[in-house]
């Protein structure tokens, strides 16, 4: 066999064993950890914050809630009898946990038909195109980490009729999504990424 097909053939099988490209990074409590491990997540927050307004730390404040930065992330199957599997518990998946309608809508309305809920550019994209929207439509800051988090998870008619009044722990999952995006703020702006 010759050295080029030998080492073609090394190539294929190595990378058919996984990159590990949609799979968490680690130390997910340090935002500047999570860039250096992938490069990729910077530049395509970056690009959308440019384009929508979000900053990267509330970007990733919010990606760690909604997925842990796994891009393959899916919402818990239901069980009928805690045996019989009936499905999962939504449509969410991917980076920012999208459900189907609202990201068929996006694709519809930013012409990007092509667009992948498990590519973290797309995703990104996403987030910045849905959070920038919900600035528009019910004025929350760009910079508010917990309202933005609120009206992404309860959608924008649930945060405008105040949904999460009665989900206390929906409450304080979003003073989480505060917290940690404020850590990654201080930790980004001390490593330079921001």
């Amino acid at each position: 066999m010759s050295r080029r097909l030998r080492a073609l053939t090394v190539f294929l099988l190595l990378s058919a064993c996984g990159g590990g490209y949609n799979s968490a990074p680690r130390n997910l409590d340090n935002a500047c950890s999570i860039l250096d491990q992938r490069p990729t997540y910077l530049r395509a927050m970056k690009k959308s914050e440019r384009k929508w307004g979000i900053p990267v730390y509330v970007q990733m404040a919010t990606f760690y809630q909604e997925s842990k930065f796994d891009g393959d992330a899916r919402t818990p199957h239901q069980f009928v009898l805690n045996v019989i599997p009936m499905g999962r518990q939504s449509s969410a998946f991917g980076y920012a946990q999208a459900l189907d309608a609202t990201w068929d809508e996006y694709r519809v309305e930013q012409n990007r038909r092509g667009a992948k809920r498990t590519r973290i550019e797309d995703a990104t994209d996403f987030m910045g195109w849905y959070m920038a929207e919900s600035s528009e439509r019910l004025g929350i800051s760009k910079y508010d980490a917990r309202n933005q988090y609120l009206a992404y998870h309860e959608g924008r008619s649930g945060y405008a009729r105040g949904s999460y009044n009665s989900k206390a722990w929906l409450v304080r999952v979003a003073g989480s999504v505060a917290d940690r995006a404020e850590v990654y703020r201080q930790q980004l702006t001390a490593c330079g990424k921001i």
